[in-house]
């Protein structure tokens, strides 16, 4: 099971806190994935989804609250060979006050392009209706990948009036369109988290928080391994550096002119290329600081500079 249908799942479960909030998540599910047609035998109203958990749950809410009749017919998709639910309210006394109710149409029977206030007027019946809204047309990425969920609807009108909606549970979605389509759209893990906590997938808040952990200890451990391996590079760069410059020195003869100081400093590389000037300056007799040493890689520089002037 994908990440999403967990998430959607564990929403099509979440008990309503008062008597409206089933009213407001059943006004979501119809507005992100219901249509609405007008035929010569009155009015229908359909919802198609290939999630069992909208299907279940439009059936379950219908009859509960609107006490209307509905048709189911799955179906199976011979291009993608998916299973795909049509639920149907077909013409029936009580459609039309029902699709009222729902926010669908307005009192002269014109299409609501946005969210009636009636339906999230209460606090909780606003969180409902985002549960619903999710449930519908949600999409979570799993969050062992990138923090990504997205509201798939119809209609900028109403996809902003959506994002108004997220915004008042002090979470920040953007809209963005999509061909026919517009997402509104989180990427911020504490955003994500915050929103699915308000809609009542604690369970799925948990899973992100585990894995945006295991994240963060993953990323500390390869920014440290990083620098490490940028210190060990540096390190090797330098160590390189001070031996070709204690060979030219030999090339042209100059080694057993040098003070005694950079003569044992010459002799110590030699002896371990590969060590840091730090861990070389351990082994000095006696011992002594990086910053010691470094001096005396400067001033076996200055020597070389001035012999080549001289020459």
């Amino acid at each position: 099971m994908s990440f999403t249908a967990e998430v959607r799942d564990e929403l099509a479960r979440c008990a309503p806190t008062c008597e409206y909030c089933d009213l407001a998540t059943l006004a979501a599910l119809v507005r992100v994935c219901g249509t609405l047609s007008i035929t010569g035998r009155g009015r229908r109203l359909t919802v198609t989804t290939e999630t069992g958990a909208v299907a279940r749950t439009m059936i379950m809410l219908t009859h509960k609250v609107l006490k209307l009749k509905t048709e189911l017919t799955p179906r199976r998709s011979v291009l993608h060979k998916v299973r795909n639910y049509l639920i149907s309210l077909p013409e029936q006394p009580g459609l039309d006050k029902a699709l009222v109710l729902l926010g669908v149409l307005d009192r002269k029977g014109d299409l609501v392009r946005g969210i009636p206030r009636h339906v999230v007027a209460r606090p909780c019946c606003r969180k409902a209706y985002i549960r619903g809204a999710l449930i519908a047309g949600g999409f979570v990425a799993d969050p062992r990948g990138d923090f990504h969920l997205e509201i798939a609807v119809q209609g900028e009108e109403y996809a902003r009036a959506l994002a108004a909606l997220i915004g008042k549970e002090g979470v920040h979605a953007r809209v963005n369109q999509r061909r026919s389509t517009y997402a509104v759209y989180i990427k911020s893990a504490e955003d994500i988290c915050r929103l699915l906590a308000a809609a009542g997938a604690v369970g799925s808040v948990g899973d992100i928080e585990d894995a945006r952990a295991m994240k963060l200890v993953k990323n500390d451990v390869n920014r440290k391994v990083n620098a490490e391996v940028a210190n060990q590079n540096r390190t090797a760069g330098a160590a390189q550096h001070q031996m070709e410059l204690i060979e030219e020195l030999e090339r042209r003869g100059l080694i057993d002119t040098l003070p005694v100081a950079l003569r044992s400093f010459c002799e110590l590389r030699r002896a371990h290329p590969d060590l840091s000037l730090r861990d070389l300056g351990q082994l000095a007799e006696p011992p002594l600081s990086k910053s010691a040493l470094y001096h005396r890689v400067l001033r076996l520089e200055k020597l070389l500079g001035e012999h080549e002037t001289g020459a």
